[in-house]
């Protein structure tokens, strides 16, 4: 699994990879010093994995995840911040960002996320999703054409996809998921994956703001 960390502080680029460098399966193909420069070597280097910071100087981290998901489809982007959930974070998430970590996180946990978004998976506590949810209900994103867009998405799912995509709103994991509807939980995942499938998500943080958009979602708006 290739690695791409960007941050604009050498002292944090180093670290990480003295802590990633060995780990099994991963390797750290290269370092970029700023949104552009990840861009660059994103094309160049074609990783799985990029470990973005989210504020940096000239094109930030949000501005660059939104050209890497565009421009290399098969990288995944996690997000380093210093504050959890702050406004750049919810902008870096709509981008197409997998999910987000703060700074200070253990180095176990910024492994699991690793190997967690290259399997497909979003790095977003279910109390982070809701405060995602609370913000995106306060104003944030609320167009027209996205709402109608989302709407028409939804239509695709099954009686029993449609279930499980209203608990993923939710904030819920796939064993708390499998809990309440009463299913295995190989079932669930296997919905999920179809679901994001017909959707058009890249995983559970789109998903969550999908639904957020078709008025699906805690705190959404019913169109």
């Amino acid at each position: 699994m290739k690695v791409l960390l960007v941050d604009d502080q050498a002292l944090h680029r180093m670290g990480m990879r003295m802590f990633l460098t060995g780990q099994d399966g991963l390797e750290v193909v290269g370092e970029a010093v700023d949104g552009a420069d990840a861009v660059r070597q994103a094309l160049r280097l074609r990783p799985d994995i990029v470990v973005m910071d989210v504020r940096m100087p000239g094109m930030d981290g949000i501005e660059a995840t939104r050209q890497i998901v565009a421009d290399v489809p098969e990288a995944r982007v996690l997000l380093l911040t210093t504050f959890d959930l702050d406004e750049y974070v919810i902008e870096g998430l709509e981008a197409g960002a997998s999910g987000f970590l703060t700074k200070d996180s253990e180095p176990g946990d910024i492994l699991s996320a690793i190997r967690s978004v290259a399997a497909g998976d979003a790095v977003i506590a279910p109390s982070a999703t809701r405060r995602l949810l609370s913000r995106l209900a306060g104003g944030l994103s609320q167009q027209e054409p996205q709402n109608l867009s989302a709407k028409a998405a939804t239509t695709r799912l099954s009686a029993r996809e449609h279930e499980i995509f209203v608990e993923i709103a939710r904030g819920a994991t796939n064993s708390e998921i499998a809990a309440t509807l009463h299913l295995a939980e190989s079932t669930v995942k296997s919905n999920v994956g179809r679901i994001f499938n017909k959707i058009g998500a890249r995983d559970r943080v789109q998903a969550v703001i999908l639904a957020f958009h078709a008025g699906l979602a805690p705190g959404s708006a019913k169109h």
